[in-house]
Parts: C-alpha cells; sequence; structure tokens
C-alpha cells in the first residue's frame, strides 16, 4: 500500500515511500541478473568434467552474453522508451529467466550456448532501463547516490551468483544453480509487474519540474539529443574510462592473488571477491558523497568524479609498485573502493543534460560506452599487456586509463552550463 500522498516537486499525488519500492524491486531484479549471469563461472568445473570441454568453449558461454549486451544495449533502451518502461523491464526479466531455467536443463553445449544467448538478449537493456525508472520518482539531488547504488548492483549480484551458485552447485547439483537463479527471477518479475506501473510512475515522478523547464505531456525529444550535446558526451566517455580499470581489477585480481600471492585458486577468489566487494560499496559511498556536494550547484558533481579518479590513479599505481604485504593490500582497497566511484556522477550528469522521454535510451548509450571503452576493452588490453610484460607490470600501466577520464570530465564541467542551456531548447513550452 503506498503511503500517504505528499506534496513534493509540484505533484500532490507523489508517495514517499513509492519511490523506495521502486528501487528495491528494480534493484533486486538487478542482482537477478547478474547472479544468472555470473552463475556461470561456479559451474565451470562441473561442465569441464561432464561434457569435457575446452577453457574456450567455457569462455564462449560467457563472452556470448557480454555480446548481446553490447550489441542490443541501445536499441532496445530506445524501443523500450516508445513502447513502456516497465512492460520492457517484465519482459526482459522473464526472459533472461526463462533462459537461465532452459540452461539448467541443456544437455549439450550447443543448447547451453543457445540457452546463454538468450540470457544475452534479456538482459541486454535492464540496467539503462532500469536506472531510468528508479530516477524518474526520485529528485535530482539522490540522482548520483541511487545512480551508484544501481551500477553497484552488479558487482553485488555477480558475488551472489559465484557464491550462492557454488554451494549449490556443490551440494545438489550444478542444474541445480542455474534454477534457483531463475525462479528467483522470475518471481521478482511477477512482484514487479504487479506493484509497478506506468501510471504509477507518473503520479510519483519527480521531475515534472527541473532547472530544465516544466514537462510538457507527450512530447518526445529527438534521440539524435543523445549525441549533440558536449556535455553528456563528455559523460558518456569519462565513465567508461573510468570504468576501465574497475573493470580490470574484477577480471584479474583473482590471478593476480594466485601469481603474485602464491594462493590457490580458490583462495584467491575468495580475496578477489572482498576487493569485489569494496568496488560496490565504493560506488555507493562515493554516489552519497557527490549529492551532498553537489546538492547546492549541481556542477561540484563534475568535481566529485574528478576527485574518485584522482584517489584511484595515485592508489593503484602505488599499490601494485609496492611489494607484497600490508601497505600493498591497503592502497589496492583503497584503490578499488574509488575505482568506480565516479559511476554515480557520470550518471546523474547524464540524466541531468537528457530529455525524461529518451532517458532510457540515454543510459543506453552510457551502458554501451561503458560496455566498449570500459568493461570489454579493460580486461582484454590488460591480458595482452600481460602477455609481453607480465601481469603485474600490466595492472600498473591499467591506471592511467584515469587519466583519460580525467580529461573528459574537466572538460564536461566545462562546457556543463552551455549543455543546460542547450537541453532547456528541446522541450517545447507547455501550453498555458
Amino acid at each position: 500500500m503506498d503511503a500517504a500522498p505528499v506534496q513534493a516537486d509540484g505533484n500532490s499525488q507523489r508517495s514517499r515511500r513509492y519511490p523506495w519500492v521502486v528501487f528495491a524491486l528494480a534493484f533486486g531484479l538487478l542482482l537477478a541478473d547478474y547472479m544468472s549471469r555470473q552463475v556461470l563461472s561456479a559451474v565451470f568445473p562441473f561442465l569441464k568434467e561432464d561434457w569435457a570441454l575446452s577453457d574456450s568453449q567455457l569462455a564462449s558461454l560467457t563472452s556470448v552474453v557480454a555480446l548481446m549486451v553490447g550489441v542490443l544495449t541501445l536499441p532496445l533502451s530506445i524501443l523500450a522508451d516508445r513502447w513502456g518502461r516497465v512492460k520492457s523491464l517484465v519482459l526482459m526479466a522473464v526472459l533472461w529467466s526463462l533462459a537461465t531455467l532452459l540452461c539448467a536443463i541443456a544437455a549439450s553445449y550447443e543448447q547451453m550456448l543457445a540457452a546463454r544467448f538468450l540470457v544475452g538478449v534479456g538482459e541486454a537493456a535492464y540496467g539503462s532501463v532500469g536506472i531510468a525508472v528508479v530516477i524518474s520518482v526520485f529528485a535530482p539531488r539522490l540522482h548520483a547516490a541511487l545512480s551508484g547504488a544501481f551500477m553497484a548492483g552488479g558487482s553485488f549480484g555477480s558475488v551472489l551468483g559465484v557464491g550462492l551458485g557454488g554451494v549449490i552447485a556443490t551440494h545438489f547439483g550444478w542444474r541445480s544453480s542455474f534454477a534457483v537463479m531463475a525462479i528467483f527471477g522470475l518471481v521478482l518479475a511477477a512482484l514487479f509487474s504487479f506493484i509497478v506501473s506506468e501510471a504509477k510512475l507518473r503520479r510519483n515522478a519527480a521531475d515534472q519540474h527541473t532547472e530544465t523547464g516544466p514537462h510538457v505531456e507527450g512530447f518526445r525529444a529527438p534521440v539524435s539529443t543523445l549525441f549533440t550535446n558536449p556535455a553528456v558526451v563528455c559523460a558518456y566517455i569519462g565513465s567508461a574510462l573510468q570504468i576501465f580499470t574497475a573493470a580490470v581489477l574484477l577480471s584479474w585480481l583473482p590471478s593476480f592473488f594466485n601469481r603474485a600471492y602464491g594462493l590457490a585458486p580458490d583462495r584467491a577468489a575468495g580475496v578477489a571477491a572482498v576487493f569485489v566487494l569494496l568496488i560496490g560499496a565504493g560506488m555507493v559511498v562515493c554516489g552519497m558523497i557527490t549529492d551532498r556536494v553537489g546538492r547546492v550547484d549541481m556542477s561540484r558533481k563534475w568535481s566529485a568524479a574528478i576527485a574518485f579518479c584522482c584517489i584511484s590513479l595515485v592508489c593503484l599505481v602505488a599499490g601494485f609498485s609496492l611489494g607484497n604485504g600490508p601497505l600493498q593490500l591497503l592502497l589496492i582497497g583503497i584503490g578499488a573502493f574509488f575505482s568506480g566511484g565516479s559511476s554515480g556522477p557520470t550518471a546523474a550528469m547524464v540524466a541531468n543534460l537528457t530529455h525524461q522521454s529518451v532517458r532510457a535510451s540515454a543510459f543506453g548509450t552510457l551502458t554501451l560506452a561503458n560496455s566498449l571503452l570500459g568493461l570489454a576493452l579493460g580486461p582484454f588490453v590488460v591480458g595482452v599487456l600481460a602477455d609481453h610484460i607480465g601481469l603485474v607490470s600490466a595492472l600498473k600501466l591499467a591506471p592511467l586509463a584515469y587519466l583519460g577520464a580525467i580529461a573528459a570530465l574537466l572538460l564536461g564541467k566545462r562546457v556543463y552550463p552551455a549543455g543546460i542551456r542547450k537541453l532547456a531548447t528541446v522541450a517545447p513550452q507547455p501550453a498555458n
């Protein structure tokens, strides 16, 4: 049940409680998304033994999901803006959950690959559309914290998927791991469809009046506005280059602890999981810090993003340059905490610089940039460098990507006032 309606942002029908219900359900589905995606890693040894798969075949089962996410994020986000975000989210969640259930009954590598393909199709635009739904019912002063928290769900979901998946597979078989993740996703999809609707979102919308002007009912901004505002382009690039290093840490820290510290693979993965949680926690905390410093002046959110990049750059370069020991772990931990800290601020800038009618498409563009320049490129570049100069040396160089991120964010802050003025000219004035 909704709490009593209150006067907020010019809309007397808004509820204090409903936006947080929307956030909880959307965040839960994001956890289910990444749990379904990453549970595969926990059952690699079982699949390799049962089906005699090569490492390249195992890797393809992971890569096909990332490939579909990268290819389909933007077109599906644009479609969701036109067709309806709530219907799109429910359809996506049902699709990836049913596809995960197909993984549980797959009888061969080919069937598993086809099922994982469908998982990627279902998950492709969930992050971009989900965050657009969440921020639509919260005031702009909370956007950085909410965006950071939402994006951190990927880290938390990955840890849950691998951890729970491994326990379930060990005790009940690897097929049960997929089945449990699928059921979790289907239950949350049902709850989301029952509680969240387009009408309720409109009634609880928090951006009826913003610094860009009042919202005009029925107006849809051109998709071209996602790329013609220099400030928002800077936010895309800055976000992608700052997530480059976070993606490197997520992919290569288990190998680092295995090779540099001589830990067994299971212990190395366990230690790396702690740093993965630090990355997720940092996204949440940095988002909260950003909203506080930018409460009066929104442009300060650019400054916060730049500061987080600088801290992570210094700590990670210094940490990987030191020998093994507590000081190295401390510096890497601090660097990991801030490594994705600019995700919330940059997402908030994207929201603030794009019209609400194409906001899912804007986050789809942001996800595309993050995927191509960060999540996909980072681990690959470090892998190539590691083959030539060694993993530790490659990890020393990876944080230098922050220099590009800092440059993009500095430019974005400089052109931000012009970007706000440009956005204000997009929507027609409402009739009096």
